[in-house]
């Protein structure tokens, strides 16, 4: 019986490249789980041997599902569905999501109280920093947004600093239309360069020094947020 195995998918989609780059075929009987259940693929893996399909897209790895004997497939899914099926699960899940929703709503505003702790404004800015940090917090921490403010590996005050840094790359920098060379470190280097700049955008609404706002771009988006696609 093979190994359980971690290995990238190929073109052909009946073969997978080994960690050694071998090629391999799984073995007659066995089947290809999609992934998007987290409950069964766990038990199809806890049943025997499996190859875990992970394709890496520049820094991120995904998912493409899991090889493993198509009976343990059929077990692990006929069991997770009767348990499934229960009033006992039904209202472990709900308990769940009520959690999960509190615990949401909680970060939020823990959140959004980081951004204005970063924001730092004057007083004659103090209502553009509260919609500000409302539009950074609304953006960053929806679950499964993939952003910085959803990881638990920096501090919660550097997620914010990122979380507002990143949306004013965004929404008031040329950012998302410019044309950067495909050199590595160059887009790196071009997102230092704009946190600098959205950086001297926020000192002069740390100064209780009221300006224009038609000429400043930090004003005019949070006045003007665009609108969903």
């Amino acid at each position: 019986m093979p190994d359980s195995l971690t290995v990238a998918p190929t073109p052909d989609p009946r073969r997978v490249r080994a960690p050694d780059g071998s090629l391999l075929t799984p073995p007659a009987g066995w089947a290809l789980l999609p992934p998007g259940d987290a409950g069964l693929t766990r038990r199809v893996k806890a049943a025997g041997p499996s190859w875990t399909v992970v394709e890496k897209v520049g820094r991120k790895l995904f998912s493409r599902g899991v090889w493993a004997p198509e009976a343990h497939i059929l077990a692990a899914r006929a069991g997770l569905e009767a348990e499934r099926a229960t009033p006992a699960y039904a209202k472990r899940r709900a308990s769940d999501v009520a959690r999960r929703e509190r615990e949401q709503a909680e970060y939020e505003v823990e959140f959004a109280n980081a951004v204005l702790r970063f924001l730092r404004f004057a007083p004659a800015f103090a209502a553009l920093g509260k919609r500000l940090a409302v539009a950074v917090t609304a953006h960053a921490i929806p679950v499964g947004s993939g952003t910085v403010a959803r990881t638990e590996r920096i501090p919660l005050e550097r997620r914010a600093e990122a979380a507002v840094i990143a949306w004013l790359r965004h929404q008031t920098t040329a950012y998302d239309h410019m044309r950067i060379a495909r050199v590595k470190g160059a887009r790196r280097e071009v997102r230092r360069e704009l946190a600098e700049v959205s950086r001297a955008l926020l000192d002069v609404h740390r100064r209780d020094v009221p300006h224009a706002p038609p000429s400043c771009t930090l004003c005019t988006a949070v006045e003007n947020p665009p609108r969903p696609p």
